[in-house]
């Protein structure tokens, strides 16, 4: 392939690594969740992203099963008092969904690119 035409780069690594899905060099982000207008090595525009919720119901998915399935198996081994579900599910529910709510926007966005993903336009394609 020539210069112009690179290969396709693998979108689970440029999303999981918060990249740009063209190019892999440029940041995605430019806060915590705010999406950069475009990307700072190959000038790609980011306004066809829209992940809506979708990164966040993945993640809630994730966290959930962990941690309820921890504090039920905790529950019924040691039968701990409230105060320490507290003290050891607050933690783990704040880790298992904001350390992992930033790569999964960045792969919902490289799946989009990815797949030439769009909004839906009335009086596009097929009736």
């Amino acid at each position: 392939m020539n210069d112009m035409n690179p290969p396709p780069l693998s979108p689970f690594r440029t999303g999981l690594a918060c990249r740009c899905p063209r190019c892999g060099k440029g940041r995605l982000f430019a806060g915590f969740l705010d999406l950069r207008p475009r990307c700072e090595a190959c000038g790609l525009e980011y306004d066809f992203a829209d992940a809506g919720d979708g990164p966040a119901v993945f993640v809630i998915f994730f966290a959930g099963i962990i941690v309820v399935g921890s504090a039920l198996i905790t529950e019924v081994l040691y039968a701990p008092p409230f105060w320490v579900h507290a003290l050891l599910w607050g933690p783990l529910i704040l880790a298992t969904t904001l350390l992992p709510l930033r790569s999964m926007k960045g792969l919902m966005i490289a799946l989009q690119y990815h797949h030439k993903a769009a909004e839906s336009r009335p009086g596009a394609g097929s009736p």
